[in-house]
């Protein structure tokens, strides 16, 4: 069976913040959680334990996440020198954005799949940061990383999942995951 690792992190600090999304290395890491299929279980890294997190995300058979790829590798590039592009990867966001022609948030998608909606979003992480509350920020990534987990599998065993478009309407993308 192969590893598949299901990966989201929060940052410390906003794009405003760092002089912009240009800027993305300097927004740090407050906590990254991977959840493996081969060990069957969550694990949730803090920024003293970055170059772990790394090292599981190259271990991976491929890794799967939501805007991983120009967003979450582009933050974590901080910790290595390494090219974590290198990572066999599949970005659902990047892969629904090609079939439709435009972005999905992880929001319009898990709604409108699998009927729940996210616990938080971004600002709020920044916001238990601040308040240096990393609890909260490790259960809302857990979440998120669930959420992807699902997605992906229910994209598999369907071949489709679905969005809210602009006009609230339920919309099916077929996929080939």
């Amino acid at each position: 069976m192969p590893n598949l690792v299901y990966f989201d992190l929060e940052t410390q600090k906003s794009a405003s913040e760092v002089g912009g999304w240009d800027n993305k290395r300097a927004m740090r890491m407050s906590v990254g959680v991977i959840y493996s299929t081969a060990r069957g279980d969550y694990q949730i890294f803090d920024e003293a334990h970055a170059t772990d997190l790394i090292k599981e995300l190259f271990r991976a058979d491929q890794v799967i996440g939501f805007n991983i790829l120009n967003f979450d590798y582009e933050v974590l590039s901080a910790y290595t020198p390494l090219d974590l592009r290198q990572c066999p990867t599949l970005d659902l966001m990047v892969d629904l954005e090609q079939r439709v022609g435009h972005r999905l948030s992880l929001e319009a998608v898990a709604s409108a799949t699998l009927g729940t909606p996210k616990i938080a979003d971004g600002n709020q992480a920044l916001r238990w940061w601040r308040e240096g509350n990393l609890m909260a920020i490790a259960e809302y990534c857990c979440f998120d990383v669930k959420i992807t987990k699902l997605l992906h599998e229910y994209g598999q065993r369907y071949g489709h999942v679905a969005y809210l478009d602009r006009f609230g309407q339920r919309r099916l993308i077929n996929v080939k995951w």
